[in-house]
């Protein structure tokens, strides 16, 4: 069921939801969340996707916000609130109520969502693109238990994680960090296979994706040893390979389905490392709305500090030359005398002596 309030306020809204459950016959309240999105035009229909299937596993009320741009200075000194509330079977297992804002209401929205939280509930507030640098401090981040980025949809995604790092308030989360998650669990798990100690590791991943950067502050943030950041082509991290006092430890993944795990002395394994889709992080984000410890440690090592740590202990192969048919073909130049770095000028010619007579 749907019902579009074109020029409303919170309070119909409220009364819309209300109307609604008792058209379907739901007039109970049997959600244990609400979650905030807050969006453009543009990403709001793959969000506001998401959190339905998310919302499967954690019945929630989700209030989409979006920010509509006014062109002219008359549209920007007016304000405007459209709504579009849906409940049953449009919008999942839970409630949905799409805000529109225009005007000078778009610097409020604080004030439209608090009315519509759900009473004695925690809220979550995800930003899926253009998170502020402080989650915390912004107005509608305030209101929130939880709070969940993406730097992944940043425009320079690692120095993201540096301003997230600097900003990093009890609460705070990130997809990047999420996806990794089980990399995380696979790589402790064929640690505790073995005893050993490990003195170097190399983690291996597409360029400009922060789940490599993440993964790698926590390994060398866990195990306190140089920790190698290279490049790939991808899809996503594709390698980690630690060095251990027992023989090396692989996990290889190249097609961003399916790994091998290998540990020296022991059969190679195939497992499972299927890249997951935003509704699948977004379920587990919402499974605990408590601190994440770990997530703040890793984040805090800092990148800077991961460069540090691995520069001495891994200098850079000496990888062949491709090989170019043009230049192989082409005939060597002779360097002209002025190029010759070995010609001795006049100045530098030492003095001749004369024969004695």
């Amino acid at each position: 069921m749907k019902t579009d309030l074109t020029d409303t306020t919170a309070s119909k809204v409220n009364k819309a939801l209300v109307q609604g459950r008792r058209a379907i016959g739901t007039p109970a309240v049997g959600m244990v969340l609400t979650l905030v999105i807050v969006t453009d035009e543009e990403n709001a229909y793959d969000a506001l996707k998401a959190a339905n299937d998310a919302s499967r596993e954690h019945p929630s009320r989700t209030l989409v916000v979006v920010k509509r741009v006014s062109r002219s200075p008359r549209d920007r000194t007016t304000s405007r609130l459209d709504a579009e509330v849906r409940v049953g079977v449009d919008a999942g297992t839970g409630e949905t109520v799409v805000l529109r804002l225009y005007g000078e209401v778009v610097d409020h929205a604080d004030s439209v969502v608090l009315p519509l939280l759900l009473p004695d509930a925690p809220v979550v507030v995800w930003w899926p693109v253009n998170a502020p640098l402080d989650p915390a401090k912004d107005p509608l981040g305030a209101l929130a238990q939880r709070r969940v980025t993406d730097t992944y949809a940043a425009e320079q995604p690692v120095r993201e994680l540096a301003a997230r790092a600097d900003a990093y308030t009890p609460g705070d989360t990130d997809l990047s960090w999420t996806r990794i998650t089980p990399w995380r669990s696979m790589l402790a798990a064929a640690l505790d296979q073995v005893t050993c100690e490990v003195d170097a590791v190399e983690v291996e991943g597409e360029e400009f994706n922060p789940s490599c950067e993440l993964l790698a502050m926590w390994l060398a943030d866990r195990l306190d040893v140089p920790v190698k950041r290279s490049l790939s082509s991808g899809p996503g991290l594709t390698a980690v390979r630690m060095r251990t006092s027992t023989g090396p430890i692989t996990l290889d993944r190249a097609d961003g389905t399916l790994a091998t795990l290998s540990i020296q002395g022991q059969p190679d394994r195939a497992v499972a490392l299927k890249r997951r889709e935003t509704a699948e992080l977004m379920a587990e984000e919402l499974r605990r709305l408590d601190p994440d410890d770990t997530y703040a440690s890793a984040l805090r090592y800092g990148v800077e500090r991961l460069n540090a740590s691995a520069a001495p202990e891994t200098p850079a192969p000496a990888w062949p030359q491709p090989l170019v048919p043009a230049l192989a073909l082409a005939p060597a130049r002779k360097a002209t005398p002025a190029e010759d770095p070995n010609r001795v000028t006049p100045a530098k010619m030492p003095p001749v002596k004369k024969a004695a007579p």
